[in-house]
């Protein structure tokens, strides 16, 4: 779909003819000016406008429409000379995104955190969350977090809100999702995050709303200083969109064998999708004194140190549930203070330290 507005031309068609394009997968814009004169003196107006691709459609297929529409443009504007803007890629592409959202904003380059757990109940949704949480209170800066998992997210309900819009809401009205719009979508928590719930589909988000998700990503770091991501335990195409938008991969795994395994398998596949394995850190949940498998034994089945730890404390993670209010607003609980000192870690507040490990003889199971 192409949509323009054209000069009105009354003069006999210029010398010089140069075609601007600012290229992209979801949309292309363009511009075009005439050049007359010696050194070009005069310098006219004739066109600019839009090729647009549906955001439903998977990345070739927004390529190839694009194409088509890029080539008819050209048989009809026949410029004699073409300036393209560079395109990025992958870590240069996000590199570049925030840094010019940084530079229009004067604010920080955001950071996006994905959470992704080794399995169904290892605990990453109450990890993102109480992360979130924690963020948006020890820096007072904006903060949302995005559940992804079509269906069975439960980001609003750990959080006790009741959304009146989904991600789904959020990726079919792209072309209008200004900071206002975002403002009118997302539900804020009383601690101050903002949520982007879950999709109520068990089919959507998927391949075909990639390229959307990509572009809703890329909204959100314009507009928050933090971006955290649930992507739930399985690497799906618009998990792997996350992925490649992360600063940093939090995989969130238990002491059990189980776990361990499906994480060894994770690590392998962000790996083989070159989305960075160096991003990935490893959040150890449910631990607790009694593990017969060690932390140093963990440590060596994955090739990662245990960045960090958190406390097996079922009656205030159930409490916590339950009642809608995350565990760092809970006085008094463990765990609560570790949520705490991994943030503060994060923002720099105190030096990352581990404490030293109590080494165990039980059997190697790995």
């Amino acid at each position: 779909m192409r949509a323009s507005s054209r000069a009105s031309a009354d003069e006999a068609a210029k010398p010089l003819r140069i075609l601007g394009i600012d290229p992209g997968t979801l949309r292309l814009g363009y511009g075009v000016i005439e050049c007359a004169g010696n050194g070009a003196a005069k310098v006219e107006y004739v066109e600019c406008g839009v090729i647009s691709a549906s955001a439903r459609h998977a990345r070739a297929a927004r390529l190839a429409e694009i194409g088509r529409g890029l080539r008819d443009l050209m048989a009809e504007l026949r410029p004699d000379a073409v300036a393209m803007e560079e395109a990025f890629h992958g870590a240069v592409r996000r590199t570049a995104a925030r840094r010019e959202a940084a530079s229009a904003s004067a604010k920080a380059p955001c950071v996006t955190q994905v959470f992704l757990g080794a399995k169904g109940g290892a605990g990453t949704t109450t990890v993102a969350v109480n992360c979130a949480v924690e963020l948006a209170r020890q820096s007072k800066r904006p903060t949302v977090i995005l559940d992804l998992k079509p269906s069975l997210g439960e980001v609003a309900l750990f959080l006790g809100v009741r959304p009146r819009f989904t991600v789904l809401d959020a990726i079919e009205n792209l072309h209008r999702l200004d900071k206002d719009f975002l403002k009118e979508l997302v539900s804020r928590h009383k601690t101050g995050v903002d949520i982007i719930p879950a999709s109520e589909q068990f089919d959507r988000p998927n391949a075909q709303d990639v390229g959307a998700i990509e572009e809703l990503l890329r909204i959100l770091t314009r507009t928050y200083d933090y971006v955290i991501v649930d992507a739930g335990n399985t690497i799906n195409s618009c998990g792997i969109a996350a992925l490649y938008a992360a600063d940093t991969v939090y995989l969130v795994t238990n002491p059990d064998v189980p776990s361990i395994r499906n994480a060894q398998r994770l690590v392998e596949r962000v790996r083989q999708l070159g989305a960075g394995s160096e991003r990935v850190k490893i959040l150890l949940n449910r631990t607790s004194e009694n593990l017969l498998i060690t932390p140093q034994q963990i440590e060596t089945a994955l090739g990662y140190a245990i960045h960090h730890s958190f406390t097996s404390d079922y009656r205030a993670v159930s409490t916590a549930l339950n009642s809608g209010v995350p565990l760092t607003l809970s006085n008094g609980c463990v765990i609560a203070s570790e949520f705490d000192s991994f943030t503060k870690q994060f923002l720099g507040v105190m030096p990352e330290a581990r404490e030293p490990e109590k080494r165990r003889t039980f059997l190697g199971l790995l």
